[in-house]
């Protein structure tokens, strides 16, 4: 073979369980090629030979031409003998290898499968697992790499021999589609009572029949199974909310294409194209003027989250009820969701009414994500199927596997190997043995299928956080504990590629403190190595400790008593309201008894909605800022002024983190209450007064920021945590810090909230083992990589004693 050559190429990344293998086959007779293609652990090698443009040409668009689910990471060439071969073929996977590969998150159903699965003439005609190497499941699925049938809960599934033409036909869509099957070979769907008794007719038309008559209906999706009812039901929505204890937060719901769902909320462009994208999220949108679902479904929102049907069992349905459907995990409130058949038959008979169930199994529990549309960027709000486990990758990497254990609430837990940084999907709330027991099993499965066992482990500060307490009770791994608000700002500068050091703003509802009390509204210049507190909301106490968080009304009370030297005004409402347990909160806090001291951001919120009658107990964490941001007025642009104190000093080099020490920047949100108070005392609608104490929050973090970054020489700021999640804040702080000429970063890959927090534990985890390390290896690091730093001790301030709060 005159001129030929022949070349080895790695390829790495998404790259398994997309039609990866098929694109490269199509090349390969495309340019006339000789060769193969495989999969292995580390992803798919090909080795293809002949004339040296083809060959170039094959590599060029196997990185710039990859199928749309596919990433690829890498691609590394070499040349090797040529051996005269004259076909080209897909090789049998090599079980061998290092594991770099990532698998493919799950797919929705592609245009193509949803025309089979409506056309009468096609023998998948209303198929609930039609799918093909362009859609369907993956990640939920995979047992095991490299990805092939063998390796996936489709393993029990035998082809018949239509379904294995068209898997060895190099010219069909399904040609080495791992769970390709049709009715004559694949799962089967079926419904059954809540006592697990089949129900006789078709199962998607009886289901929806069931729907039509008020019932929950449990129906087994891709990650898990959820419940279901009519969503212009009224009394079938509050059926569902009482069987989930779920008094007020919103549910989804599951529109039956884009017009259905411009019925429901506002549609731009971008949330048009994430409903109808192969992730197939929940977006929340703008919930449009007489949106044609129940008062309960989201009772007092302004937005919905909508989501489009992303399997074919969820076209089906939707199809048959032809209109609106409530889909939510089926769990009780705060647990996780229930993905294995044993345990729905012991789970979901008190929540669901019948059973819409299939016998594929799911390996590995997804939720759905959330996403919302914020300045134009979509914006996670929880990272789960369609995203997980595509990887986050590091600005550097890391030296030794490290595994980020997360927080307590809204929990996920992230693996790094090297530059790539594997965050898990949501695994929520671990204060229930459920969930403590979902942590530890998504850990071992993860670790498991990417063949990755942590050196290093990196957990939250507080002691009693079970991720915490997994953490320590680990063999044979190096610890590195990191301060919660220090996780969020390294999360949002991974998530930027960026290394520091940044001023980052970190607001949240708790954090374990290096001080021992509770933190929530900080501001630290910090890296990926270390940080110190440079400013925060000046302290109020916290009374009843967690407590105060399920009732804003007490946190109402300490800023009350801070902001007027312990005595409260008369004659207002949140007194009133609360008269019988007043005066006790008030000696609570005032005694210090069972009352950390906090400068919590969201506790601030709390306050001010309780103030304003916004709500006094709320249902889940969070609701309370939820509902004050809903309540502003967004034509309102000014703000209450806030007393800010400081600035920081400079030491000489060698103290403090970028020789910036105490004294700190002090915010004073004492300062907002009493702008609150005023307005409401005049008569101020509540509306003009929430939108001012955003604007005046924004404000007075704008001017704390200045101070930090002009005394410490930064021009870059990094905004995280929870708070962060409120789009009126997010906007008026980055308007303001831009305005000023700072460059800000904010989260879009990674949730703001904890969702993020253990991927910021990872970066900095990882960036201390690459200081470790240049210490015993080559000596010092220098200034090429910025990342490399030796690690600042974390302090706290002196002042957090403040006679004012």
């Amino acid at each position: 073979m005159g001129g030929a050559v022949r070349c080895r190429v790695r390829v790495e990344g998404t790259v398994q369980g997309v039609g990866f293998r098929p694109f490269v086959y199509a090349l390969a007779t495309e340019f006339g090629l000789s060769g193969l293609v495989g999969n292995d652990p580390g992803g798919v090698f090909i080795e293809v030979e002949g004339a040296a443009p083809a060959v170039t040409a094959l590599v060029d668009a196997v990185r710039d031409r990859a199928p749309a689910l596919a990433e690829v990471d890498r691609v590394d060439v070499t040349r090797i003998p040529v051996t005269g071969s004259r076909t080209f073929e897909i090789a049998p996977s090599r079980p061998t290898g290092s594991r770099s590969t990532t698998v493919a998150p799950d797919a929705a159903t592609c245009a193509d499968c949803l025309a089979e699965l409506f056309d009468p003439a096609d023998r998948r005609h209303r198929y609930p697992f039609v799918n093909c190497t362009n859609c369907g499941p993956r990640y939920t699925i995979v047992t095991d790499l490299p990805y092939d049938r063998p390796g996936t809960t489709m393993a029990g599934f035998a082809m018949c021999p239509d379904c294995a033409r068209e898997y060895h036909d190099p010219g069909d869509r399904r040609f080495h589609a791992q769970p390709v099957c049709c009715p004559a070979c694949g799962p089967t769907l079926e419904l059954v009572g809540a006592d697990g008794t089949p129900v006789p007719g078709d199962p998607v038309r009886t289901a929806a029949a069931w729907l039509d008559q008020g019932a929950v209906v449990a129906v087994k999706g891709l990650g898990g199974y959820h419940l279901a009812v009519d969503a212009t039901d009224e009394e079938a929505v509050a059926t569902l909310r009482a069987r989930k204890r779920r008094p007020g937060k919103a549910f989804a719901v599951l529109a039956r294409d884009l017009t259905e769902a411009a019925r429901l909320g506002v549609l731009d462009e971008v949330s048009a194209r994430l409903l109808d994208g192969a992730r197939r999220p929940v977006v929340l949108l703008p919930r449009r003027a007489g949106a044609p679902v129940a008062p309960s479904v989201a009772p007092g929102d302004r937005l919905l989250g909508v989501l489009l049907p992303y399997t074919p069992l969820h076209h089906l349905l939707a199809g048959a009820l032809d209109r609106p459907l409530v889909l939510t995990s089926a769990n009780v409130s705060d647990e996780p969701i229930v993905h294995r058949d044993d345990d729905a038959g012991r789970r979901l008979p008190g929540l669901a009414d019948a059973v819409l169930r299939h016998d594929r199994p799911i390996h590995a529990p997804c939720d759905d994500s959330v996403v919302r549309v914020v300045r134009g960027r979509p914006t996670s709000v929880r990272r789960a199927r369609g995203y997980a486990p595509e990887p986050i990758v590091l600005p550097w990497p890391s030296p030794r596997p490290v595994l980020g254990c997360g927080g307590q609430t809204k929990n996920t837990f992230c693996l790094a190997d090297g530059r790539r940084a594997i965050l898990s999907p949501h695994v929520g709330d671990l204060d229930s043995y459920p969930g403590t027991v979902a942590f530890a099993d998504g850990v071992a499965r993860l670790c498991r299928l990417f063949g990755v066992t942590p050196a290093v482990v990196a957990h939250d500060l507080h002691p009693d956080y079970p991720s915490t307490r997994y953490a320590r009770a680990l063999p044979d791994v190096e610890l590195v504990a990191v301060q919660h608000h220090h996780a969020h700002v390294a999360a949002c500068l991974a998530e930027n590629g960026e290394p520091g050091p940044v001023v980052g703003v970190a607001f949240d509802g708790t954090g374990y403190g290096t001080d021992g009390t509770v933190w929530g509204g900080e501001l630290l210049v910090a890296d990926l190595t270390g940080f110190v507190r440079a400013g925060h909301l000046l302290p109020v106490p916290m009374p009843g400790g967690t407590a105060a968080i399920r009732q804003p009304w007490r946190m109402a009370a300490a800023y009350l008593s801070a902001a007027y030297d312990g005595q409260v005004p008369d004659g207002l409402d949140v007194v009133r309201r609360n008269a019988d347990r007043w005066p006790d909160v008030l000696r609570l806090a005032a005694r210090g008894v069972n009352s950390p001291p906090t400068s919590s951001a969201g506790r601030l919120f709390d306050a001010v909605a309780a103030l304003l009658g916004v709500r006094d107990v709320v249902d889940y964490e969070g609701q309370a800022a939820v509902e004050l941001e809903q309540l502003a007025d967004p034509g309102v642009r000014d703000g209450y002024p806030v007393t800010v104190t400081g600035p920081p000093t400079v030491d000489p080099p060698g103290g403090g983190v970028h020789g910036v020490s105490a004294p700190v920047v002090g915010v004073h949100g004492v300062d907002l209450v009493r702008g609150v108070l005023a307005d409401l005392r005049r008569g101020v609608q509540p509306a003009v007064i929430a939108a001012r104490f955003h604007h005046g929050l924004a404000a007075a973090t704008v001017t704390a920021v200045r101070r930090i970054a002009e005394t410490a020489g930064l021009g870059t700021v990094a905004l995280s945590g929870g708070v962060f999640g409120n789009p009126l804040l997010l906007g008026a702080v980055t308007d303001g810090l831009t305005r000023h000429g700072l460059r800000v970063l904010t989260h879009h890959r990674v949730p703001c909230n904890d969702g993020g927090i253990s991927l910021g534990q990872v970066a900095v985890a990882a960036a201390l083992d690459r200081v470790a390390a240049a210490r015993s290896g080559a000596g010092e690091p220098g200034s090429a990589d910025p990342g490399q730093r030796v690690a600042d001790e974390q302090v706290h301030d002196p002042g957090t004693a403040d006679s004012r709060a």
